[in-house]
């Protein structure tokens, strides 16, 4: 009895939907993933799809989770930079007590 596998078409289906979503969803959703703009390198969905092209379907499963949790992180402290960046501490002389 042969075993079928379903792996490579599940790839390629995860590839065809992660380039379907860079080409009509991430143009117009508004904000940059968190870990390219932190870190530099690949965007959250083109480091999956190399996974996806170069890895086995769990391990780039595995990997993508490390990664999204990478990317949370990275959002956290972009906003925490963003609130120091905006605070300003302004001292109006005329205004304080003699």
């Amino acid at each position: 009895m042969d075993i079928i596998s379903f792996e490579p078409l599940a790839k390629t289906m995860a590839i065809d939907s992660i380039t379907a979503y860079q080409k009509y969803i991430s143009p117009s959703k508004g904000f940059s993933c968190s870990h390219r703009l932190l870190h530099g390198g690949d965007s959250c969905s083109n480091y999956v799809k190399t996974l996806l092209s170069e890895q086995k379907l769990h391990e780039a499963v595995q990997s993508s989770i490390k990664r999204f949790q990478d990317c949370a992180a990275a959002s956290k402290t972009l906003a925490s930079i963003k609130t120091r960046a905006d605070f300003r501490c302004i001292v109006i002389p005329c205004c304080l007590p003699l």
